[in-house]
C-alpha cells in the first residue's frame, strides 16, 4: 500500500516551496488547511480567514523573498499559513497557547514578521514606511501589504493609500476579497485590461509616450493632461473599481485566489513594476472545509470549551450574553434606545437586537472612530445610542471620544466588551488599558459591574444620564450574588438577596467572608476593594482566606470614575491596610488614583495595590493570565495574608 508522502514535514522556510511542482503545491495546501483545522480546533483561533489565504500565503511566498521582502498582514490574524511556511511548522501546535507562538505576526517572534498587526487597517501605513526606509538606506527589497476588504472599511487604510499614490513608489498592496460580488463579464474584461496594463512592456511604452508628449511646445501639458483623463475615462467605463486608479495606483485583478499558477504568474508581473499597485484578489472564506464555507461568521473565530473551574461559573451566562439580552428587554420599551458596533454584531452580542429592531441597529465597519462620532450625533439629536465595541479596538478613537462626546458633553453609552485579559490573542487584545484611557477623560462616568444584575442596572441608569457613561466587563461569565449560607453562587431566584441600587461614586460590600450578606463588612483590618471583572477571583480568595480564617472585607468599586471621595476617605480610614486590586494597567489606573486619595486626604491605612503592571501579556488563558500577575484567588489571598501578618506583600507581578 503506498502512502501519500507529506510535502509539509519538508517544508521549514519560504525557500524549501521555491521549487516544487504544480502537483505537490497542491498536496501542500491540503496538508497546510489540514493542520490549520486540527489545531484551530483544539487551541481556538481565527478558522475561516486562514483557510481562505492558503494558495495566497503559498503563491507570495513562491515569488517574493522574505524577510529581505516585507509581508505584512492586515487583519494579522490571517497569518496562520504564512507562519507555517516560515519555519514555524513544528511550533505550531502551540499557536495562542501560553507560552506558544502568537495568532498574530509578531516582530520577536520571527525575522519574516517585519511588523506587528493586530488591529485592521494598518498594513499599507506600515509597508510604505518599510519600503521608504528601504529606499532612503539604499535597498532594493519590496514591500507588500495584504489588505483584507474588511480592513479597507477603516479609515486609516484610505490615509495610507493615498499617501502611497503621492510618492509613486513601487509599493504592493494586495485586496484580499472573500466578500464582494463580481459580475463575470466585467470582471473578465477588468482582468485582460488590467493584464495588459501590469505588462513590463506597456509600462515601458506609456513612460515613452507620456515623456514624449509633456515635451511638446506650448501644447505639452495640456495634452498629456488630456490623455490621462481620456485614459481614466476608459478604465472607468470598464473597470470594476478605479478608486485605486485614481489613487495613483495600477489596478490588477480581479485574480483567482486559490490558484496558485495564477497568482504566482501575476506577482512575478506585478514585482517588476516600478509603481504602487493594488492587486485584487479573490478568495473563499473556509476554503477546503465545508461548515465553515456555507457560514464563514460562524467559523471566523473558534473558541475551544474552557473549564469551568477557569471560567469560575460554568453555568452563568456571559457579561456579552446578559448584556445582548438586556439590550432587548430594555430596547422593547425605549424607542430612543439604538446600537452601533464596529463590525463586531455578533462579538458583542448586538445580532438578536440586530433582529428585533433592524432599524435602530448600525455596523460601521471596521471604523472605531466613526461609530463614535457617529453615536455623539444620535445622542445630540436626542437619541439613546449604546457603542458596543471591544476594550483593545476601543483605544483607536479615543480622540473621538475626547473631542466629540465627552467635551460635548453628549450621553453616549460605551459598552466596553473583553475588558481585561482576553485568551488567546495576545498583547494586542489585552484590555488593559481602558480604565487609564477613560479616568482621564472629562465629563466620563466608568462603571465595572461584577455581576449579571448590576450590569443590567448599570444599563439602565446609563440611560437617563447626562454625561457619557462607560460600562467595562471582560470576557468571561457574569456573576451572581453570593450566598454565604451554602457557600456556592445562588442562581436569580429566592435565595439572592437583591441588588443594592447605584450610588453616584460608591462601591458595595460584598458578602464574601464571615457569614455576612451582601452590603455589610465584618470589620476586619484589611479591606479589599476590587474591580467587578474580578469578581470570580476575589470570591476565590475569600474562600481561600475563610478555610485559614482570616478576615477581610470585600468592596465592590462599582463607580471607578467619578469617586464620592469624602465617602472614600470614611471608607479607608476604618482599615489597617487596603488593597486595591483592577484588571488593568497600574500606570494611571484606579489603584494608583486611590492611593494618592488617600495620601492627599492623610489617610493612616497602608495602601497595596495589584494589578496587570504594564500591561504586555503574550497570549494565555484568561485564568493563567490571571494568575501570572497574582490577580487570581491565591494571589489576592497571599497579598492579604501578608498583609495581616505585618509582613511585605509578595511580588505579584513578572
Amino acid at each position: 500500500m503506498n502512502e501519500k508522502v507529506s510535502v509539509l514535514e519538508h517544508i521549514n522556510g519560504p525557500r524549501d516551496i521555491k521549487n516544487l511542482t504544480v502537483s505537490q503545491l497542491k498536496t501542500l495546501a491540503g496538508e497546510i488547511r489540514h493542520l490549520i483545522y486540527s489545531t484551530v480546533s483544539r487551541n481556538g483561533g481565527h478558522l475561516s480567514s486562514n483557510l481562505g489565504v492558503v494558495e495566497l500565503a503559498i503563491a507570495m511566498h513562491r515569488v517574493f523573498n522574505s524577510p529581505e521582502d516585507k509581508i505584512i498582514w492586515d487583519v494579522g490574524h490571517q497569518c496562520y499559513a504564512h507562519k507555517i511556511l516560515t519555519g514555524r511548522r513544528e511550533d505550531f501546535d502551540s499557536i495562542r497557547l501560553e507560552n506558544g507562538i502568537s495568532g498574530f505576526p509578531k516582530r520577536s517572534e520571527s525575522l519574516h514578521d517585519p511588523f506587528g498587526t493586530g488591529h485592521a487597517s494598518t498594513s499599507v501605513s506600515a509597508a510604505l514606511g518599510f519600503l521608504v526606509g528601504e529606499r532612503l538606506s539604499g535597498g532594493s527589497g519590496l514591500a507588500i501589504a495584504v489588505l483584507g476588504d474588511g480592513a479597507l472599511t477603516g479609515g486609516a487604510a484610505y490615509e495610507a493609500l493615498s499617501h502611497a499614490g503621492q510618492l509613486g513608489l513601487p509599493l504592493i498592496v494586495i485586496l484580499n476579497d472573500n466578500r464582494m460580488s463580481i459580475s463575470p463579464n466585467v470582471g473578465g474584461l477588468s482582468k485582460y485590461l488590467s493584464h495588459l496594463s501590469m505588462k513590463a512592456k506597456y509600462q515601458n511604452f506609456r513612460r515613452t509616450i507620456d515623456s514624449a508628449v509633456k515635451k511638446v511646445p506650448v501644447i505639452g501639458s495640456g495634452l498629456f493632461t488630456g490623455i490621462t483623463r481620456l485614459k481614466r475615462a476608459v478604465k472607468a467605463a470598464f473597470y470594476i473599481d478605479n478608486f485605486f486608479v485614481d489613487l495613483g495606483f495600477e489596478y490588477v485583478g480581479p485574480v483567482n485566489g486559490h490558484s496558485i499558477e495564477n497568482l504566482q504568474d501575476v506577482l512575478r508581473d506585478v514585482q517588476k513594476l516600478n509603481l504602487p499597485v493594488v492587486v485584487h484578489v479573490l478568495t473563499q472564506k473556509g476554503k477546503g472545509y465545508e461548515p465553515a464555507e456555507q457560514d464563514p461568521s460562524a467559523f471566523h473565530s473558534v473558541t475551544p470549551p474552557e473549564p469551568a473551574a477557569a471560567a469560575g461559573n460554568g453555568a452563568a451566562l456571559s457579561f456579552t450574553r446578559v448584556f445582548g439580552d438586556a439590550m432587548i428587554e430594555i430596547g422593547g420599551r425605549e424607542p430612543r434606545l439604538v446600537a452601533v458596533t464596529a463590525a463586531m454584531e455578533h462579538g458583542t452580542g448586538l445580532a438578536a437586537f440586530h433582529n428585533a429592531f433592524p432599524d435602530r441597529f448600525f455596523d460601521s465597519g471596521i471604523a472605531e472612530e466613526h461609530a463614535v462620532t457617529f453615536a455623539a450625533a444620535l445622542a445630540a439629536r436626542g437619541l439613546h445610542p449604546v457603542t458596543a465595541i471591544y476594550s483593545t479596538f476601543l483605544q483607536r478613537a479615543i480622540d473621538q471620544i475626547i473631542h466629540d462626546v465627552a467635551l460635548q458633553k453628549l450621553p453616549v453609552i460605551f459598552a466596553v466588551d473583553r475588558a481585561g485579559f482576553v485568551t488567546g490573542d495576545g498583547e494586542t487584545h489585552q484590555g488593559l488599558f481602558d480604565i487609564s484611557l477613560l479616568r482621564a477623560v472629562p465629563n466620563m462616568i466608568l462603571l465595572a459591574p461584577s455581576t449579571a444584575e448590576e450590569l443590567r442596572i448599570m444599563l439602565e441608569w446609563a440611560l437617563f444620564q447626562e454625561n457619557p457613561c462607560a460600562i467595562r466587563y471582560p470576557k468571561a461569565p457574569a456573576g451572581t450574588v453570593y450566598a454565604p449560607e451554602t457557600g456556592e453562587d445562588a442562581s436569580a431566584g429566592e435565595t439572592s438577596p437583591p441588588t443594592p441600587p447605584l450610588e453616584l461614586g460608591r462601591g458595595v460590600f460584598a458578602g464574601f467572608s464571615g457569614g455576612t450578606a451582601p452590603g455589610n463588612p465584618v470589620k476586619s483590618d484589611v479591606l479589599v476593594a476590587f474591580t467587578g471583572s474580578l469578581y470570580h477571583s476575589v470570591q476565590a480568595a475569600a474562600r481561600l482566606l475563610d478555610e485559614d480564617n482570616v478576615k477581610a472585607d470585600f468592596y465592590n468599586l462599582r463607580f471607578l470614575k467619578p469617586v464620592d471621595e469624602d465617602y472614600f476617605e470614611s471608607l479607608v480610614s476604618r482599615y489597617k491596610a487596603v488593597v486595591f486590586v483592577e484588571e488593568g494597567v497600574g500606570s494611571g489606573g484606579f489603584g494608583e488614583y486611590a492611593a494618592a486619595l488617600a495620601l492627599r486626604r492623610k489617610c493612616s491605612a497602608k495602601i497595596l495595590t495589584l494589578d496587570a503592571g504594564a500591561g504586555c501579556f503574550a497570549q494565555g488563558s484568561r485564568a493563567e493570565l490571571l494568575a501570572r500577575c497574582g490577580l487570581d484567588g491565591k494571589g489576592i489571598a497571599s497579598a492579604v495574608r501578608s498583609l495581616q501578618a505585618g509582613q511585605p506583600a509578595p511580588n505579584v507581578r513578572q
